[in-house]
Order: structure tokens, then sequence, then C-alpha cells
């Protein structure tokens, strides 16, 4: 069933949005957990806060846009609402990216030494944690959601070009910080 169909029969009937949920959970977690949502009870919270606002605002859909970008945009609010709840409540910065977070996240294709991939993806997401908000979402959005350009800018409601020039930005402050830090990266 297609998602446009998904969403028509669970304005119809409720036991079809919680096929919905089940599409994009776990998908929807992983990046809420990527944003730096620290403890899996908070990032369930969000994703649970996140699709009651979907299935209040379900009808309000708009067909001409991808069902995943919009999914996307309203669990992207939600996380940026709960970094900055957490941040006005004095945590410090450090504890919002701490790497533990990403240690229950499923591998999508593990392969070559498990032992590498795991520190290079442990260094990778510390890197990640310390770049700008602004940076850090397009470069998840792009290279760990595999989102295109036009689906970025439909999450993050900003125009293509600016998406195509944070991730420019965002890849250039990467590479500064993967080179201070050369010994933490196996690529």
């Amino acid at each position: 069933m297609s998602d446009r169909e998904l969403v028509e029969k669970s304005l119809e009937q409720v036991d079809y949005f919680s096929c919905l949920y089940e599409r994009y959970e776990g998908r929807l977690l992983r990046y809420v957990k990527r944003m730096g949502v620290v403890t899996d009870e908070e990032a369930e919270d969000v994703l649970q806060e996140a699709f009651l606002k979907i299935w209040k605002n379900l009808n309000a859909f708009d067909p001409g846009l991808k069902l995943s970008s919009w999914l996307y945009r309203i669990v992207h609010n939600q996380a940026i609402s709960c970094l900055r709840r957490k941040k006005s409540f004095g945590k410090d910065q450090k504890e919002m990216y701490d790497d533990t977070r990403f240690a229950n996240l499923p591998e999508e294709t593990p392969t070559g030494n498990p032992e590498a991939l795991e520190k290079t993806d442990r260094h990778i997401h510390e890197l990640l944690g310390q770049l700008p908000v602004k940076y850090k979402e397009v470069l998840v959005l792009k290279f760990l959601e595999n989102m295109s350009y036009e689906e970025i800018s439909d999450v993050l409601k900003i125009p293509e070009g600016t998406v195509a020039t944070r991730i420019n930005r965002a890849k250039k402050a990467f590479r500064k910080l993967a080179e201070q830090h050369p010994e933490n990266l196996s690529l």
C-alpha cells in the first residue's frame, strides 16, 4: 500500500494509522537519536509527541508533498524543541552530544571489520556533535538518512540552494574537525 493510500485509509480508520506508525517508526527514531536526543526514553518521547501531532494534523497533509518529508519535518521540529528545552534547563552541551546514544542503533549494512566500523562510526558521531545544529542536521539528513536536497528542503523549510550551501559548509567544517583529530578516524 502506498503512503498516499495509507494516509487516506488512516483518515477513515484508526487501525491504518498504526500501519503508518510501524512503517516509519524505526527510521524516525534513529533520526531523533542522530539529532542529539541523548536517552532512549527521551527519543521515544519525542517520537510519541511527534506522532500525536501527525495524527492531529493528518487531514492537513498536503498530498503534493512526499509523506516521508512531512513526517521528518514534524519529528525534526519536535527534536529541536526537546534540545532547546534541555539547553534552557542548563544541560551541559557535552552531555547533549554524548555518543552513547548511538550504541543501540542497528547497523544497516554490516561489512568489513565490525570493531573498526563501530569505532569509526562513534568518532563520526562525536565530530557531528561538535558541529552547529544547522550543519549537523543537513549532514544527518543527507548522508545518514539518504535524503535528496529537495527532501531536506521540505523537512527544514529552507530553499534547496540554502541546503546545498549548508551541506558544502558543513562538509568543510566536518573535514576541518576530522583533520584536527586524524587518529580517531580510520576512513
